[in-house]
């Protein structure tokens, strides 16, 4: 469990740094949102279903997991870029 949480804050993490390079700063809230669908797809779609903790889980909260963590993520790189 230990090494799963610290998986997911490395994850986090990581697709963090990229969307941040590639989301607009305008419509950042929306582009996350759709960046976390294409996330989700790489996520869940090419490494989960190979993964077997993840594979039994069910698809659609972590697809919305998905797309909240990238509006978040755009909200929040929005908001700073306002501050600047």
């Amino acid at each position: 469990m230990l090494a799963g949480g610290a998986a997911h804050v490395a994850i986090s993490l990581f697709w963090g740094v990229v969307l941040s390079a590639v989301l607009p700063r305008r419509r950042a809230v929306l582009a996350g949102a759709a960046a976390g669908l294409a996330i989700a797809a790489v996520d869940l779609g090419l490494i989960g279903r190979r993964l077997p903790a993840i594979r039994p889980l069910d698809p659609w909260p972590q697809l919305l997991d998905h797309v909240a963590y990238g509006a978040v993520v755009g909200a929040v790189l929005g908001r700073l870029s306002r501050r600047r």
